[in-house]
């Protein structure tokens, strides 16, 4: 199917910002490879932001762009930007994966040192 494997967020913005939390996304995989994270190969692995607003929509957009400026990653941003649609819970087994099966993933994980600027910081530094 085309269904991706995602997950649903609910934040308060009042502690956390969208953009704090897309900065910790694209921390945490690598947004270059298309249809792919670590050995899982398929459309349903894909890099995507599903956003629920049109302010949701620019920052995903903003911060791509900041993405790509910063050379954090080997290559250009692939990771879709797309309205949300209907969520599903996944089954048991793919609940708490990260948890239950530490190492079972070689490509999601904190990086400490990283930190992305924005652009404008970037120009205001060269």
């Amino acid at each position: 199917g085309t269904h991706a494997e995602a997950i649903e967020i609910v934040f308060d913005p009042a502690i956390i910002s969208y953009r704090r939390i897309l900065e910790f996304f694209f921390q945490i995989h690598d947004p270059t490879t298309k249809n792919r994270q670590g050995n899982d190969l398929g459309l349903s692995y894909r890099s995507a932001i599903y956003y629920s607003s049109d302010s949701q929509k620019q920052t995903a957009l903003e911060t791509i762009a900041d993405v790509d400026a910063s050379g954090l990653w080997p290559g250009k941003v692939v990771t879709e930007v797309q309205p949300a649609g209907p969520f599903w819970e996944a089954e048991p087994e793919h609940q708490d994966y990260l948890e239950r099966i530490p190492n079972g993933y070689t490509c999601h994980f904190i990086r400490p040192d990283w930190r992305l600027p924005t652009r404008a910081e970037r120009a205001a530094a060269e």
